[in-house]
């Protein structure tokens, strides 16, 4: 195997995260590229291998969903971290607070006065055909007046450099119990580069968790009984519900371990009797939370639930109904949202898109299906999508039918030139497209992670990055950039 040469980086077609140009590191990824242009090809091998046994012996898996069988996998992790300025991060941080400031007011209006309707910045169509919109919900004021408790919003960056939100994620977003080990695995593979302190933690996610959930607690006081809600062993995101119950210390419970009394107080079996829940981190859809108030056959969730919700005697997050946000048709709507709510110009753009529920549009969508990527409302994981540049004429004329059949549930958008950054493949790095996952907690405060989880497309070419589709992952790095020491570390590649 050869040694790392930038020079021989291919990033000239699409913008690249750690390099402006063959040979030239951008100024905050000058001192990693420096340091991976020294090893030998053993050297990087011998760490990428030191990865992959961290994250066998640390258990990090991940399941998926395969023609009805259950696979665990250990995560695919790159080793080489993607870094992002702290000078464009804050502005970016700035904007994804702004988005779920007004998504919660947002949601919050759908269950009152839903002003939003009526003063026609929403068409009351899209609210009549949600399908995640919640009956049971309306008039419940949750507590802070935040629904989407936790929101995980995927990023993209254009070939320009801009950086656009695809979508929002509020219903049981998953993922971030990975950017936090994808962080320890990095500290193993690569300490010399945490030495200088330029790269901003993350590990402050897991108290910052556990300080909201608490600060929901309906019993305000020194030691609430938070508890994470999982719906079992057999969920793909079973890892992150045990990682993140282990690491705020709190306990890890299905529907069978709690129960509601006639008073509608939420208690958890244990050996020494039962013991009053507080605030519950339910990772169970909507639809299984509460036998009593959605799907009758739920084996799930816990009956009465929601009774006791209403009656404000225990804190879900995520609130049941969020979800009436999480939806791609309401994504395209997000900036007038801010507008509306906040009075404010919206800090980070949406992909244009288009709506099969409006005439105009939906012809554009039927007469370009070769050249859009076409979402289901709904849908998440990747599921469900066509990407018309590598589709087939019986996949278009198929979702040519689908969106004739439902236009409400479909929309479109451009097909992006994703980003690209350097991926270890055949013991070189090769560009790799990537998005971006960070989280935000809203609660007194509203908190975003430090980066997020970066997702990558480990295929050459390939635009799918979930890791349910394939793809992988690795670390981000937020980095104070001196300009001087950057400067230098570049002319040293």
């Amino acid at each position: 195997m050869s040694q790392v040469n930038w020079k021989n980086y291919a990033c000239r077609d699409y913008y690249d995260e750690l390099m402006a140009a063959p040979g030239q590191p951008r100024e905050s990824a000058g001192e990693l590229c420096n340091m991976l242009a020294r090893f030998s090809a053993e050297e990087l091998a011998e760490r990428k291998t030191a990865a992959e046994i961290a994250i066998r012996t640390m258990g990090i898996t991940f399941t998926v969903y395969s023609e009805g069988a259950m696979i665990d996998r250990a995560w695919p992790f790159d080793i080489v971290p993607r870094i992002i300025p702290a000078s464009e991060w804050r502005k970016t941080e700035a904007g994804l607070k702004q988005r779920v400031q007004a998504l919660n007011l947002f949601i919050d209006d759908l269950y009152h006065d839903q002003k939003v309707i009526k003063d026609k910045v929403l068409p009351a169509e899209v609210l009549a055909q949600s399908v995640n919109f919640r009956p049971q919900c309306v008039g419940i004021n949750p507590s802070h007046g935040v629904w989407a408790h936790v929101c995980g919003s995927d990023l993209v960056r254009d070939g320009d450099g801009t950086l656009y939100v695809l979508e929002d994620n509020l219903r049981i977003p998953s993922g971030v119990s990975y950017m936090l080990e994808n962080r320890n695995v990095t500290k193993r593979v690569l300490p010399e580069l945490f030495a200088s302190g330029k790269i901003l933690p993350v590990d402050d996610y897991v108290a910052q968790l556990y300080d909201m959930l608490a600060a929901m607690s309906p019993r305000p006081g020194d030691d609430p009984q938070v508890v994470v809600l999982t719906p079992g062993i057999y969920n793909s995101a079973y890892f992150e519900h045990a990682y993140l119950a282990q690491q705020m210390g709190v306990e890890l419970v299905q529907g069978s371990d709690l129960l509601v009394d006639d008073n509608d107080v939420v208690y958890m079996r244990t050996v020494e009797g039962l013991r009053r829940v507080d605030v519950i981190y339910r990772r169970v859809d909507d639809e299984f939370l509460d036998p009593e108030a959605f799907n009758p056959e739920s084996m799930l969730g816990v009956a009465g639930l929601m009774r006791a919700w209403r009656a404000g005697k225990v804190a879900l997050a995520n609130a049941p109904g969020a979800g009436v946000a999480d939806d791609k048709v309401v994504y395209a709507f997000v900036p007038a949202l801010i507008r509306y709510y906040l009075d404010q110009e919206p800090l980070l753009p949406n992909v244009p898109s288009y709506l099969c529920m409006f005439e105009d549009d939906r012809r554009y969508v039927l007469d370009h299906l070769d050249e859009l990527v076409v979402k289901p409302a709904n849908e998440s994981g990747g599921y469900g999508m066509l990407i018309g540049p590598r589709s087939t004429k019986e996949t278009r004329e198929e979702f040519a039918r689908l969106i004739k059949a439902n236009p409400r549930n479909y929309m479109a958008q451009p097909t992006l030139a994703l980003s690209t950054t350097p991926t270890l493949a055949n013991g070189l790095p090769q560009p790799r497209h990537v998005d971006l996952r960070p989280f935000i907690l809203s609660g007194p405060e509203i908190h975003v992670t430090t980066g997020g989880l970066t997702r990558v497309a480990l295929i050459e070419g390939s635009l799918v990055v979930n890791s349910s589709q394939g793809g992988g992952s690795k670390d981000t790095w937020i980095v104070e950039t001196d300009e001087k020491a950057a400067a230098a570390a570049v002319q040293g590649v």
